[in-house]
């Protein structure tokens, strides 16, 4: 498996949050290398029948979407999901080969990248979460990387049923 680096550049608090969100990103990447089409579709957990390879890939894409562009910048929600299916994402992801998937999300890291290097930390979203609060991106950075890395947990879980694969 490709070794990753949590070390910052620099050690303000901008880079130390944008290299751990960067690493738990990349980590997840990692977790996928090397697995099949037909195994990043397996949902092997019997009580949570969408919890794929690729679910989880595509639910980490989604919910930088709904953080970045819907609450932070306030913009319309377009994500997949809907009332009646708010895991969607989940489970139209084994619609997508997994490398379709990991691209997507490369880029669309790499856009909120720039944006969040073009905003202060202290800027506050636009919608407020369901309290009324409006978090700041400082928040959302550390919630994002949070997120990520309980997944990369269920990728760890997954990637050992499916193959034995172990560790990063």
């Amino acid at each position: 498996m490709t070794r990753i680096d949590d070390k910052p550049s620099a050690w303000d608090e901008r880079t130390q949050l944008t290299t751990f969100l960067d690493y738990a990103r990349d980590t997840a990447r990692v977790k996928c290398e090397g697995v099949s089409a037909d195994n990043a579709r397996k949902a092997l957990l019997p009580s949570s029948p969408l919890m794929t390879v690729s679910g989880v890939i595509n639910h980490l894409r989604w919910v930088e979407y709904h953080w970045f562009q819907v609450v932070f910048l306030g913009e319309e929600d377009q994500g997949p999901w809907t009332e009646e299916d708010p895991d969607r994402e989940m489970r139209i992801a084994v619609d997508f080969p997994l490398t379709q998937l990991l691209d997507e999300y490369a880029e669309q890291s790499a856009r909120y990248r720039e944006l969040v290097a073009g905003r202060s930390l202290d800027e506050r979203a636009q919608r407020p979460l369901r309290d009324g609060l409006h978090v700041d991106l400082r928040w959302i950075l550390l919630h994002l990387t949070e997120e990520t890395a309980r997944h990369n947990g269920h990728l760890d879980i997954l990637r050992e049923m499916l193959d034995g694969t172990t560790g990063s």
